[in-house]
């Protein structure tokens, strides 16, 4: 959504008509808020944000601390991913779609119960949509491949290797911060079809725009992978 404010009523405030859950939705709230976040005076939907950064960033080190899957071989100063499995199938770009999926379908349902329970259309509390189109940002502007280059060219940690999107693709610093700097400017902008998308029912509507954010910032950031960044 927007640059956020905590604007929402507390639970025991007047709002709409909507009918108040009975009981309070507590794991729907802990995560519409992003684990709280969103309860933060002062830019919650950044913070949002900069969680799903930290989502795109985590299932590196799981692999490295839990698995160990993989190592990594420095050519020069490109960092290349060495799969211990053979095949075509690359289980972090799977990995990073599933986490895509799964935070955008509970974060249908957890923003629509937080919604109705606060009896607002759409909570400045509720940061799980930024965290989801800033995850989707760094989806598709680093997991789409650059095919035209070789992987040891695709695959630029420019020395600070932070995480990968797949096993060609890294998430070096310069990526995450275009990726974070485009995804805000797109969730603020709202360009068409994302400001349209708003008026999609419950949390649909909470959701939809920051995915098309996500889309267009992610065009974006491949974009300038594909300059050369």
């Amino acid at each position: 959504m927007n640059t956020k404010t905590d604007t929402s009523p507390s639970a025991d405030a007047g709002g709409s008509t909507a009918q108040r859950p009975a009981k309070k939705p507590r794991l729907a709230i802990f995560i519409a808020t992003a684990g709280g976040l969103g309860y933060f005076p002062k830019a919650p939907g950044t913070l949002g944000s900069l969680a799903g950064i930290a989502l795109a960033i985590a299932p590196l080190w799981a692999f490295f601390l839990v698995s160990g899957v993989y190592i990594v071989a420095k050519h020069g100063d490109a960092g290349v991913f060495v799969s211990a499995t053979s095949g075509w199938l690359d289980p972090v770009l799977l990995i990073q779609v599933a986490i895509t999926f799964t935070v955008a379908a509970v974060g249908v349902w957890a923003a629509d119960r937080a919604a109705k329970f606060w009896r607002v259309e759409d909570p400045g509390r509720v940061v799980i949509d930024e965290v989801s189109g800033q995850h989707l940002t760094l989806l598709l502007g680093c997991g789409l491949p650059l095919w035209w280059k070789p992987i040891h060219s695709a695959f630029d940690a420019n020395g600070v290797l932070l995480g990968v999107i797949s096993v060609t693709s890294a998430l070096n610093w310069k990526y995450l911060l275009v990726g974070f700097v485009l995804f805000r400017l797109f969730d603020i902008w709202k360009p068409f079809p994302a400001r349209q998308a708003e008026s999609l029912p419950s949390g649909w509507g909470i959701m939809a725009d920051d995915w098309v954010a996500g889309i267009y910032a992610g065009i974006g950031l491949w974009l300038a992978r594909a300059a050369g960044l």
